[in-house]
């Protein structure tokens, strides 16, 4: 037989609706499952009510996909306008982080945007890794208590006011929390430093070393990798070198005119900016008495640049402030419901003025920011909003629902992934893109595969849920998490000689041991269930008539005899008369 001979495969010949054709194989061999990515993305997309109408009540529309430039459209110019808005701005797809338990303060992103730190009333620090998620595996690779010690068994927790990765190197972050020293922490969640904590009873601010109260948010050096400054309630902005933890290496006390002799006030936020261009540097910050300060970015600091008093309402919490890459505008918003425009060559009275509902009443770290190259302002609303605004006029170019009916805490616009990310009350964090404008990021997340799934990898089934490991694990002791928390050495012993040591919870404490192993190979172990008493009444009459431990008594021990009373010497002995 040749090899050009021609082999014919006998086929059933079925109608083309038969339901028989379900079963039988369209190819041969092993079968490759893609992943469709296009489905992937495309569930991402957000649906909004109205794009760019707030409060709208209308009927959910999803969000169109960006148009290509040879694609021609008939329809009405209400959707051309939407449509626009979509090819402009990241906003027409989302991905939704939920790991944290109350409201997100405060978010950021490293330099190449591939990791995300986000912070929380909950008093935790997660850190997200866009590279190590998947669809189906939204979740944070580590969180992280800042104040969570190791040498001591009582630990404290505050709120954490701002997180903040350092732009020029990546590796560490800020951390600011209600409390009155701030942290270096490394892009893992580890404390590198904490800075000195001032005296208290000094009253001369110059001379402290530290704050001496909480410290409400602070912000990196535009050019040095190793400077920061903090900005406390002690009414001093206090620059630092992360290589001395011991002392602050500037300090501007700010005397507020409208506080009297006293002279102090809260310092509510800092912007440090620097001009793409080059130029000098300058150093922003708002107070509580509704003062706007402006210093020059380079030393000294002993005379403001420029200060205006009533920048803001007095009392009221100015906690945005943003400069553009220019280095000439500073756009604040205020505690007032008003977000102005200010010019720092005419630093007197603001270009422009814009009524925004605030929600610093109830969180301070409302902020507002610039986005990518100064072209557009983003920032929160009460209601849940993103408002991308105009940095001419501060009109709005697109308003889009987030998280309806929460207001929005936190922005944040990466310049180089082209994403936004949002933080709000409902404890979400919302990481906003689009597949063709953004890069990396939630577009690295959502077109990967999702993790297949096992039986184990259901907790449910393999860990204990009260103690959270494996039944069959083995236990080495202060191997546990949280064991180093519980105020004991590694080996069991109680750090502090007042409390005793209370042993760690394991499932093998848990577990109740086979009765029967026990009563086969443990001997007596039966005498656990039994009365003693009724146990040993068993044996007494055959202790009387045999006993067994004292048999020889029953010779030797004499027979008890007792005197016999008469009635006479019952009545007892003769009482002594009564002397009259």
């Amino acid at each position: 037989m040749s090899s050009d001979d021609d082999y014919e495969v006998e086929v059933p010949d079925l109608a083309a609706d038969d339901p028989m054709r379900a079963f039988l194989p369209t190819s041969f061999g092993k079968k490759s499952k893609e992943t469709d990515v296009a489905a992937q993305i495309d569930r991402s997309r957000r649906v909004v009510d109205r794009p760019g109408a707030e409060g709208s009540g209308g009927q959910g529309k999803r969000l169109q996909e960006p148009k290509k430039a040879h694609d021609s459209s008939d329809s009405d110019s209400d959707s051309d306008d939407s449509d626009d808005d979509d090819d402009e701005y990241p906003v027409s797809h989302e991905l939704v982080l939920k790991t944290h338990d109350r409201a997100v303060t405060t978010v950021s992103l490293d330099p190449a945007g591939g990791r995300l730190a986000s912070a929380s009333l909950d008093c935790t620090v997660k850190l997200h890794n866009f590279a190590s998620m998947t669809p189906t595996t939204l979740r944070a690779y580590r969180s992280v208590d800042p104040f969570e010690t190791k040498s001591s068994a009582a630990s404290e927790s505050h709120p954490i006011h701002h997180v903040e990765f350092n732009p020029l190197s990546g590796g560490v972050f800020l951390c600011i929390s209600a409390h009155l020293q701030a942290r270096i922490m490394s892009r893992d969640g580890d404390i590198l430093t904490e800075f000195v904590k001032g005296d208290m009873y000094l009253r001369d601010m110059n001379n402290t070393k530290g704050h001496i109260s909480e410290i409400t948010t602070g912000t990196w050096h535009p050019t040095d990798k190793n400077v920061c400054v903090t900005a406390g309630t002690d009414s001093t902005l206090r620059i630092w070198d992360i290589n001395n933890k011991r002392s602050q290496k500037e300090v501007i006390v700010f005397k507020s005119k409208a506080a009297g002799a006293a002279g102090r006030t809260k310092m509510t936020t800092v912007a440090w900016g620097s001009p793409a261009q080059g130029g000098n540097n300058i150093l922003v910050a708002a107070a509580l008495d509704g003062s706007l300060v402006m210093y020059s970015g380079n030393s000294p600091f002993s005379r403001p640049a420029g200060e205006i008093r009533d920048a803001h309402k007095p009392q009221t919490w100015t906690g945005g402030i943003d400069i553009s890459a220019d280095g000439r505008m500073i756009v604040t918003r205020g505690g007032d419901d008003l977000i102005k425009l200010w010019d720092i060559r005419k630093f007197t009275k603001p270009l422009v003025t814009v009524s925004h509902p605030s929600t610093s009443d109830h969180y301070q770290t409302s902020n507002i920011r610039y986005g990518p190259n100064s072209t557009s302002i983003i920032t929160g609303s009460a209601t849940g909003h993103l408002h991308i605004l105009n940095p001419g006029n501060l009109r709005a170019e697109h308003v889009t629902p987030i998280t309806p009916g929460s207001p929005l805490i936190t922005v944040d616009w990466h310049p180089k992934i082209n994403q936004i990310i949002t933080g709000s009350t409902n404890a979400e964090t919302h990481v906003l893109y689009n597949p063709t404008m953004s890069s990396r990021g939630a577009v690295e997340v959502m077109s990967k595969a999702p993790k297949k799934r096992h039986i184990d990898d259901n907790s449910e089934f393999t860990m204990d849920q009260s103690v959270g490991i494996s039944g069959d694990a083995i236990v080495a002791p202060g191997a546990l998490a949280g064991s180093r928390n519980a105020g004991v050495t590694v080996s069991g012993r109680s750090k502090d000689p007042r409390r005793p040591h209370i042993p760690q919870q394991t499932p093998f404490q848990k577990n109740q041991p086979d009765e029967q192993r026990i009563a086969e190979n443990i001997p007596l172990a039966r005498m656990l269930h039994e009365d003693p008493r009724e146990a040993l009444l068993k044996y007494a009459d055959k202790a009387q008539s045999d006993p067994m431990f004292t048999k020889a008594w029953s010779k030797t021990q004499p027979e008890t005899q007792y005197a016999e009373i008469s009635d006479e010497e019952d009545e007892g002995p003769d009482k002594k008369k009564a002397r009259r």
